[in-house]
């Protein structure tokens, strides 16, 4: 796999005009594309999103083996899809130095940074660009247009939701939820002719990486000694909307309700911005549980790896439970003001992989990515989608998937197994909740 990187995603207005009034033909009927294209797929996000795309990449790939496929993507998730054969070339864009108008005017001569990229997407001979976006606010559908024009592709394919007029082969866009992104993705592959039968998300790990990860969770321990079950757990989330975080003292509480009736040990996920959080979690904590932050140690795929070695995760809606979901960890995500139809944890009709997601209903739930706006990324002041949602119906779920996977144990038959004793013990008969599972 080959890597370019760029410092921006924008081109100067004046250089492309004659483009943005073009008015093309709408593409009703999926495109074919020639057995030997070249196809430029574009993904600016974080983690979370990438991997939602993977199985429309996938489904690329195995509709056009001869192809060549690039894959345009941020620095934050540049090196996540490193060592899968489905993708040629990567190219980096740090399109965060140009996501605001005013920064064309306040660093004037980082526009000289996108004579490169130009020559990069000309020189690509491209057949079609895949853009994995909506077209959400208009200075997004400007940086989007004129990428896409840059590539000279005679197909560029995108979700139109009213404003996708520079598209010639165009995905209805029902709004944030109508689908879930992943499924959007797919559509838009569909839309290039490209179909698959897999929908899982693909995350590659190395061996090194699965020993570094296995190093972190059971040290020199042999890993059929360890206390079970290995309970994972993010209570972060990204910077651009940390309103997505469940409190710390329920993140506790939660703990401690789980190690009373099971036992197991805690692994507190996350990255280096995270350890303060996890120290107070920790600290919050009342029982006995074993309980370790991995707040910035290894990489993100060596944390896929440590997810992958647990038998449970739950966290808010961000990377690491996208990661558990692509992992195969029985996931539980908690979910506040955004969209858990459009975000939710992704299994791709995958029978044996479990995701709940557990939510309140409120009628103003979601403010953030809901129809075609983007909303409010910071919630409410009271917040009361996360504040009103107590302890009890997340162990609740946490106890259906343990159970689910056999991973279920009375805290007197965890003991019985480190100890070597065996004891009989009922398993508790607990109504669960019902809670819609992705």
């Amino acid at each position: 796999m080959i890597i370019a990187s760029y410092t921006t995603l924008d081109h100067h207005p004046e250089s492309n005009a004659r483009f943005m009034f073009t008015l093309h033909k709408k593409q009703t009927r999926p495109v074919v594309l020639p057995a030997n294209a070249h196809i430029l797929v574009v993904k600016l996000a974080t983690i979370g999103d990438l991997l939602l795309a993977t199985p429309a990449l996938r489904a690329l790939r195995e509709t056009y083996p001869q192809a060549r496929i690039d894959l345009l993507v941020t620095p934050a998730s540049a090196g996540l899809l490193d060592g899968w054969e489905v993708i040629d070339r990567v190219i980096v864009l740090d399109k965060y130095l140009f996501d605001y108008p005013q920064q064309f005017f306040t660093h004037p001569a980082n526009l000289k940074r996108l004579q490169p990229l130009w020559r990069d997407l000309r020189g690509g001979s491209y057949d079609a660009v895949v853009l994995m976006h909506h077209l959400t606010l208009f200075f997004g559908r400007l940086k989007h247009q004129m990428l896409m024009r840059a590539t000279g592709a005679r197909w560029r394919a995108g979700l139109d939701n009213g404003h996708g007029w520079f598209l010639n082969a165009r995905v209805e866009d029902g709004g944030f939820g109508a689908m879930h992104e992943a499924e959007y993705n797919l559509a838009l592959a569909g839309a290039v002719g490209a179909s698959t039968g897999n929908k899982r998300l693909e995350l590659p790990i190395s061996a090194e990486e699965r020993r570094q990860a296995r190093e972190l969770v059971f040290g020199e321990t042999v890993s059929e000694d360890v206390a079970r079950p290995i309970i994972a757990m993010h209570p972060g989330s990204g910077g651009y909307s940390t309103a997505r975080r469940w409190s710390p003292e329920r993140f506790a509480q939660l703990a401690d309700t789980l190690y009373r009736a099971t036992g197991g040990q805690l692994l507190l996920v996350g990255g280096p911005e995270e350890a303060a959080l996890h120290a107070q979690i920790l600290g919050m904590m009342q029982t006995a549980m074993p309980a370790r932050s991995l707040a910035g140690k290894g990489s993100i795929k060596v944390t896929a790896a440590a997810l992958e070695l647990a038998d449970l995760f739950v966290g808010n809606d961000a990377g690491p439970m996208h990661l558990a979901a692509a992992v195969g960890t029985p996931t539980v995500a908690i979910f506040g003001l955004s969209n858990s139809e459009a975000w939710g944890p992704y299994i791709g009709g995958i029978p044996e992989n479990r995701a709940i997601v557990v939510k309140l209903d409120l009628p103003c739930m979601p403010c953030f990515y809901s129809g075609h706006l983007l909303g409010t990324p910071e919630g409410c002041a009271t917040r009361d989608c996360l504040a009103m949602l107590g302890v009890d119906p997340v162990a609740v779920a946490a106890r259906r998937l343990l159970r689910e996977t056999g991973k279920w144990h009375t805290v007197k038959e965890t003991w019985s197994r480190l100890v070597g004793t065996r004891l009989i013990a009922s398993v508790s008969t607990q109504p669960v909740l019902k809670i819609a599972s992705k």
